[in-house]
């Protein structure tokens, strides 16, 4: 069986106990990892590795030793609960032993658990999982998690009803950091609010979010909301050789505008425009006042088509396309 979607992250929260395997395959090593986590802690519980309930092989263990798996699947633990084995780098090479291995599982076995690199629709191992009706495949792709997953992360930590402004933040933020970052940002976020009966702020968020972004998109974001368009070109080739990617760019100014217009448009909220730089709010409090609700809402919908168009499958330069978005934005307040 194949889950894509919310099916997939629900049943890497939840798996199936009562099926034999689960595959977690993509091209981000983080992402699958993180999966890979969630599964197995939901399957063995928090302390199933402490208990030695959860057996290790990787994909050279099992060419060399083909037996290793079926003997890892039967094994007796000596702390009693449920079993599983993680098989870490699987490859094509081991879909007939894991096809055999899935058939020949009963109720009472350790459950398989896979990884993998991205695997096409021919995979002899996507095929293994798929086509038994006692597995699962899920594919992981590089796409940040929307609403719903972060809403399940904070409920599975404890924080229900999460205000829209906070989510939104969070969502921005999903996409500015990689996986692994983020992750951690969910847990400050969760120990933040241990016990707190307040709901969650964009205020709580900026306090647990990592204290700047990088130096150089640091200064190409405040080179754009201070008008300096002359600044733009030689802070592009800088980020250029830097190997950063103009989607990232965008994400970076979109979270900014996003922060001064909520300044903006409410005389009380001026601490939302120190959310990203802290020490520097006076400056963002001053953008937010010289650019004014309404211009700042063009720049937002100017920063949302620009994100579009980066990820669609247009030809166009990349940071071309970002270069001319920063330069058109940096006139606005003029």
């Amino acid at each position: 069986m194949k889950l894509s979607g919310p099916q997939a992250s629900a049943y890497v929260t939840r798996p199936d106990p009562g099926k034999a395997g689960l595959l977690i395959h993509g091209a981000d090593a983080m992402r699958v990892a993180l999966k890979r986590q969630d599964a197995v802690r939901a399957l063995i519980g928090p302390e199933g590795e402490a208990e030695m309930r959860l057996t290790r092989l990787s994909g050279g263990d099992l060419r060399r030793d083909g037996a290793a798996l079926n003997d890892a699947m039967r094994a007796v633990a000596f702390f009693p609960g449920p079993r599983a084995v993680f098989v870490e780098d699987a490859t094509d090479g081991l879909g007939t032993l894991m096809a055999e291995a899935l058939s020949g599982w009963r109720p009472g076995d350790a459950h398989i658990v896979a990884t993998a690199k991205a695997l096409g629709k021919a995979s002899a191992l996507r095929k293994a999982f798929e086509a038994s009706g006692a597995a699962v495949s899920i594919a992981v792709y590089d796409e940040p998690p929307g609403r719903e997953e972060i809403a399940a992360e904070l409920r599975r930590a404890g924080l229900d009803a999460v205000p829209t402004d906070a989510l939104a933040d969070l969502t921005a933020l999903a996409r500015a950091l990689d996986p692994g970052d983020f992750r951690q940002v969910l847990e400050k976020v969760a120990l933040y609010k241990w016990r707190d009966a307040t709901p969650l702020t964009p205020e709580d968020i900026a306090a647990c979010a990592p204290a700047t972004l990088e130096a150089a998109v640091e200064d190409a974001v405040l080179a754009v909301a201070d008008g300096r368009t002359a600044d733009v070109g030689t802070l592009m080739r800088r980020l250029e050789g830097q190997a950063v990617l103009p989607v990232s760019i965008c994400i970076a100014l979109l979270w900014h505008f996003k922060a001064l217009h909520g300044a903006a448009a409410d005389p009380g909220g001026a601490a939302r425009g120190r959310q990203l730089y802290g020490a520097r709010g006076e400056a963002a409090k001053r953008q937010a006042q010289t650019w004014g609700a309404a211009r700042l809402e063009d720049a937002l919908r100017h920063l949302v088509e620009t994100d579009l168009t980066l990820r669609s499958s247009s030809r166009a330069p990349g940071m071309a396309v970002m270069e001319r978005a920063m330069i058109r934005l940096a006139l606005m307040p003029r």
